[in-house]
């Protein structure tokens, strides 16, 4: 398979807005695939290589595009396959020691000399991890699926099992459904994260779910822990080992009574009074790689768990989530398993709400007590209610949307005002929350405010007010203001307002402090 194809279906699938459309341009180019290309076709079409980094950044990029375009034997050539490419960048990847960053802009170099401007551009987009072309997993699993002629279920089944689609479209391809069927969950093999829906509040929760199991949701890192005797790893929620970076878990673990379990929690730095640090600060712990012993001395981790996939041999992710508490019950002491609460009771199930912000937590977890574990996905099962805030700012300006929102101007820039200039301040972005009609509404009014734009950015008149509800409020070098808003989504636009009427920064640092004394 050439690269030029895989090129030219992204292109198109990026200018494409229908799903449905999406999903027969991706499966028709994967039944053209070999099988040996197959997995790399997939993980080119997700927008990752599969090695995953290779050290190579924007200025490398450019300084080897520059040097290709200004070669004078290059070749330009549509045949570039899939292999010749990812054995280039296995190649790139293995490269290692002194002088090993101008070695790889020299092979990256030969490898875009080969290339057409169309795989060229193609190429830099996906070393840099920028494809936007609307592939989102969920539209490669159908296609798979319907490239493979199997049920899309059986695909999202072993996907969820294995975190990793360019294996299951392999075993798809070459094995069919007995293959499919196969796929277990493996320990050391992290299984993909079941999600949660935004509930309004804890009565919409009840609703929805009659009884439910209630947990306190911490602001921390989601985590999978993996044991089999004194082996640990531990893995984010995008599936990234992160063992080093967490002794204190790994330490804690391998005393629990289980041989073998996979766990899934969370992890948060702790202030000395016991409250829970910013996310922003328990984050630092991830962010080293060497002189962990340093951090953990002045920012230790604390640990706690919430479901249990597997224990002692036995995979639990098709029982129920009471009988998964019950396994966790039996291998866990009390005080590292979330606070929980089992009731169909609104006042009791607000009381719990209330006591989880008290404690310095973003709110609670609503859970079917009868619901499998859905990993991966993201459904009516499991409930997040997290008390919101709303602001009233302005939009200063809104950048162009890419894949099925191609066309409308969708990311916006919010600013809140500043008495005493007279000016506003940025202090975030957002596109969550607009629906079509919203994103086609703002995008002819904004045009009609324009002041200026560049081929991402369209800045506009601060005449716009929009409310925008959020979650928390941090102190952030990003923006001006000092501020950035965590979880941001709009949830209406206030032509009622003007602009001097918009909320003020002052209003933003007092949340800020609320939030962080």
């Amino acid at each position: 398979m050439g690269l030029e194809k895989l090129a030219t279906v992204s292109a198109s699938i990026a200018g494409e807005r229908a799903r449905l459309k999406k999903i027969e341009l991706l499966s028709l180019f994967l039944q053209d695939v070999s099988p040996r290309e197959l997995p790399i076709a997939v993980k080119y079409l997700l927008g990752e290589l599969t090695q995953g980094k290779i050290g190579l950044g924007a200025a490398t990029i450019r300084q080897a595009w520059a040097a290709a375009e200004s070669g004078a034997n290059h070749e330009f050539t549509a045949d570039l396959s899939l292999t010749e490419v990812d054995a280039a960048f296995g190649r790139i990847a293995a490269v290692q020691g002194k002088g090993s960053q101008a070695r790889r802009v020299e092979m990256l170099q030969e490898l875009l000399a080969r290339a057409t401007e169309t795989t060229r551009s193609f190429l830099a987009r996906l070393i840099l991890g920028e494809m936007r072309h609307g592939a989102l997993e969920g539209l490669v699993m159908e296609a798979v699926a319907k490239a493979t002629g199997l049920p899309p279920e059986k695909i999202r089944r072993a996907v969820m099992l294995t975190g990793d689609l360019a294996r299951v479209a392999d075993i798809a391809s070459s094995e069919g459904l007995e293959g499919l069927s196969e796929v277990s969950m493996e320990l050391f093999r992290p299984v993909q994260p079941m999600l949660a829906e935004p509930a309004e509040d804890v009565e919409d929760a009840l609703a929805r779910l009659g009884a439910a199991a209630l947990e306190y949701k911490l602001d921390g890192v989601r985590v999978q822990v993996h044991k089999q005797g004194n082996q640990i790893q531990v893995f984010t929620r995008h599936l990234k080992d992160v063992t080093e970076n967490v002794p204190e878990v790994v330490e804690l673990v391998r005393e629990l009574e289980f041989e073998r379990a996979i766990l899934d929690g969370e992890v948060l730095a702790l202030r000395p009074d016991g409250r829970p640090y910013p996310f922003q600060t328990t984050m630092r712990r991830f962010g080293r790689k060497r002189e962990i012993e340093t951090i953990r001395a002045w920012l230790p981790l604390s640990v706690w768990f919430f479901d249990c996939l597997h224990a002692d041999g036995q995979s639990l992710i098709d029982q129920p989530t009471g009988e998964r508490h019950l396994a966790l019950a039996d291998g866990l002491p009390p005080e590292l398993i979330i606070p929980r609460l089992v009731t169909d009771k609104l006042q009791q199930a607000s009381d719990f709400l209330q006591q989880a912000m008290q404690a310095g937590h973003e709110g609670v977890m609503a859970k079917s007590l009868e619901a499998g574990y859905s990993a991966g996905g993201r459904g009516q099962s499991w409930l997040k209610i997290k008390p919101a805030h709303t602001l009233d700012l302005v939009i200063l300006a809104a950048e162009w949307g890419s894949g099925r929102r191609k066309g409308w101007l969708s990311n916006l820039h919010l600013g809140a005002r500043d008495p005493a200039s007279g000016t506003f301040a940025m202090i975030g972005k957002t596109f969550k929350g607009l629906t079509d009609k919203m994103l086609s509404w703002q995008t002819e009014r904004l045009l009609s405010l324009e002041t200026s734009r560049d081929d991402f950015t369209v800045h506009v008149e601060p005449k716009l007010v929009a409310e925008i509800a959020f979650n928390e409020v941090q102190r952030s070098p990003h923006y001006p203001s000092g501020y950035a808003l965590r979880f941001a989504r709009v949830k209406r636009y206030r032509e009622d307002k003007r602009p001097d009427e918009a909320d003020t920064i002052a209003t933003v640092a007092g949340i800020c402090a609320q939030h962080h004394p």
